[in-house]
């Protein structure tokens, strides 16, 4: 007997999932919450027919999820932008039931916004990646609540950096200091010193992890990357064949002006809040090292200073024009075996 042809719209959930099966003419088959294990989704959508495509929003977990249903179920599956998704549906409640039940009527008719699925590869990068942005983060506290100390006790040290080997052994004994000030300082510069040695382990592990990279090695070959971009920009973009043009990438990246026209007013908005925010905050301090070393990248910015355009905006632009002609460089044909 010929089996039907189905789509299914998944809402993922920790626990459970809402499996919605809906035919070609958008007849719901069945509606209905299981557990999130891969055979329960399977049976409760092959049950009705053949399974066309899936399709399930872009969330924590999601992605695992769509992984198993394509290497072990052998269905085709979408990844949903939850932000697009959530403006195209036309009713301000909101139930597990609808949300499946949109998603698959969107996979059905074609009109899916969807978003890249990484690979598994891809993905774990981006853990360590983060995971090492978290160390980061936390050195960068430790200092500020050593410099809140010393601020507030009206404590400088003449004639030495900051955070050099011999400035951080004089903190530690500064006579200026409180008694409980150098307690607390003593303790944050442990700290510090632990965090540091963490950041150089997980590096370390990095540099392991895509030492067969050709991306990665590709990337570091280009003025202004060093290992820390080129993880970053490799986990987070993961493959610059992708994305149609260079614009495109730029616009992923956050760093292409929001349009704000109406009429005959033309103007722009700042940048659009889109994307990684640790990816943009990278591609910005690479506009900062190529405005300050690179002759091209130089002469560009001064035009732009000339002009009277505040540096936040010339960095901005720097970066911007950076990443859309990086993508011409990183295509797969520029550097693949």
């Amino acid at each position: 007997m010929e089996r039907i042809p189905v789509f299914v719209g998944l809402d993922y959930h920790q626990d459970s999932v809402q499996v919605c099966v809906e035919a070609r003419d958008g007849t719901v088959l069945a509606n209905r919450s299981c557990g999130n294990e891969l055979g329960e989704i399977v049976a409760v959508a092959e049950r009705c027919g053949e399974v066309v495509s899936a399709a399930i929003e872009s969330c924590t977990g999601a992605a695992d999820l769509a992984d198993e249903l394509v290497n072990r179920a052998g269905w085709s599956v979408d990844l949903a932008h939850p932000g697009f998704v959530s403006r195209m549906k036309q009713n301000p409640d909101k139930t597990d039931f609808t949300d499946a039940h949109l998603l698959a009527d969107l996979e059905r008719v074609g009109y899916l916004p969807k978003v890249w699925l990484a690979p598994k590869e891809v993905r774990e990068l981006r853990l360590v990646v983060r995971y090492r942005q978290q160390r980061v983060d936390e050195r960068r506290n430790i200092k500020l609540r050593v410099s809140a100390v010393l601020r507030d006790q009206r404590v400088r040290a003449e004639g030495m950096s900051a955070w050099t080997k011999a400035w951080k052994e004089w903190v530690v004994t500064a006579d200026a200091l409180s008694v409980q000030g150098r307690w607390i300082i003593a303790r944050q510069i442990e700290e510090l010193a632990e965090v540091v040695k963490k950041i150089a382990e997980v590096e370390a592990h990095l540099s392991a992890m895509t030492a067969d990279d050709r991306l990665v090695e590709a990337l570091q070959k280009e003025k202004g990357i060093g290992p820390v971009t080129a993880w970053t920009l490799r986990a987070e973009i993961g493959q610059f064949g992708r994305f149609r043009t260079g614009k495109q990438l730029s616009r992923y990246c956050g760093l292409s002006p929001r349009n704000a026209s109406s009429g005959a007013r033309q103007a722009d908005a700042g940048l659009i809040r889109a994307g990684n925010p640790q990816l943009r905050a990278t591609l910005m301090e690479a506009g900062h090292r190529l405005m300050r070393h690179e002759p091209r990248w130089m002469a560009f910015a001064g035009n732009l200073l000339r002009r009277g355009k505040p540096k936040c905006v010339v960095v901005a632009a720097v970066a911007n024009r950076w990443v859309r002609w990086l993508f011409h460089q990183m295509q797969p044909s520029k550097f693949a075996a």
